[in-house]
């Protein structure tokens, strides 16, 4: 399927560009405290090698704005401060070396404070996101629309953009409009677009837990970036920040937008499978995190099926009592005992890898 990106403007955040047709990006958000930046880093640098592209960091209070100068100079990724209530945090955070804020209209109180953020965006060269929620809608357009309607969420949307890039010149911008409603949140998406023509981040707030949260977001975020909106995204869970980056990639890939890191083919188990498969397919599911190239992995539980059923992997494993056989495109290539399988396969992956990159390569 070859989706058409309805046409946005390029906006830079830090060094990475988004709009404008280049590629979506992927963002997720820490759930450490800010002001520990020893934790906060070492989070950050596990998401980088995840895939994580852009990164957002809660600052609540002075102490959290301050310790982005030292989180900014650790990491390799941009850095976004996460604003609410208080819009000196925001210039505080831009003066730390921030690359963007975020800022909501519903609870920035007031155009002359959303200015102040601006003047400071502008001053650092940063970008601006106009994170319009649900939750916190203003009281004029609850009141107009009877509640946080998608068209109250556009209509924020639009007017603060009004006053930012008509009254203040500032464009370097991009918006979300996120509800826990599904079906809210797709509708705003797709009126804002008709109406604008700048970058959009996408994201389902409060999606949940690990099972309803992905379900939740795959469905909003497939739809519309199925229909060319989006331009970035993040995969909201209740759960470790390094699984929104892998959910993400894996929508990205089930609408043919992004191919990143590997494509795992697990089977579900039945009574033919004699070794623990779900133990063994998380280990290699975070074995393949870290990995960028688009391969295909298989995770079988039967020797007798497992390679025939899975043979357009590059590089498989299959178990059985006490033995676990290692294969390349449905071909034994390898016997082991049970306990040494994941070891044996994660080197066969990585010799898979060595060769791949050899190849190309010697291609040039």
């Amino acid at each position: 399927m070859s989706i058409k990106r309805r046409p946005t403007r390029t906006i830079y955040v830090g060094n990475v560009p988004v709009g404008g047709g280049h590629p979506v990006v992927v963002q997720s958000m820490t759930n450490t405290d800010t002001r520990n930046v020893k934790a906060t880093v070492a989070q950050i640098r596990r998401l980088e090698e995840c895939g994580c592209e852009i990164i957002r960091v809660a600052v609540p209070d002075e102490e959290a704005a301050q310790a982005l100068k030292e989180i900014k100079k650790a990491i390799s990724i941009p850095l976004i401060a996460d604003i609410h209530f208080d819009w000196r945090l925001a210039v505080k955070a831009l003066e730390a070396g921030a690359d963007g804020v975020r800022i909501n209209p519903g609870n920035i109180k007031g155009l002359e404070n959303v200015k102040r953020v601006i003047e400071a965006a502008k001053a650092h060269g940063a970008a601006v996101r106009v994170g319009v929620n649900a939750g916190s809608l203003e009281r004029d357009l609850r009141q107009k629309y009877g509640g946080p309607m998608a068209k109250a969420l556009v209509e924020s949307a639009l007017r603060h953009l009004d006053f930012i890039v008509g009254d203040l010149g500032f464009e370097n911008l991009k918006v979300s409009l996120k509800s826990s409603d599904v079906w809210t949140t797709i509708e705003a998406y797709r009126l804002f677009s008709e109406q604008s023509d700048f970058p959009l981040h996408l994201g389902v707030t409060e999606a949940g837990g690990l099972i309803p949260g992905t379900v939740k977001s795959a469905f909003a975020l497939g739809l519309l970036l199925s229909e060319g909106i989006g331009d970035t995204l993040r995969v909201s869970l209740t759960r470790d920040p390094a699984e929104e980056v892998r959910v993400a990639y894996e929508i990205l890939r089930a609408v043919g937008l992004r191919n990143r890191g590997p494509e795992i083919i697990s089977c579900p188990t039945c009574g033919r499978c004699e070794i623990d498969l779900f133990a063994i397919a998380e280990e290699v599911e975070r074995f393949a995190q870290k990995i960028e190239a688009p391969i295909k992995l298989a995770v079988m539980g039967c020797v007798v099926n497992g390679p025939g059923e899975a043979r357009e992997a590059d590089v498989g494993l299959a178990g059985g009592r006490g033995v676990g056989i290692i294969f390349r495109k449905g071909k034994i290539i390898k016997k082991v005992p049970e306990k040494e399988i994941l070891p044996a396969f994660f080197a066969e992956v990585e010799a898979f890898l060595k060769e791949t990159s050899a190849f190309k390569d010697s291609s040039h």
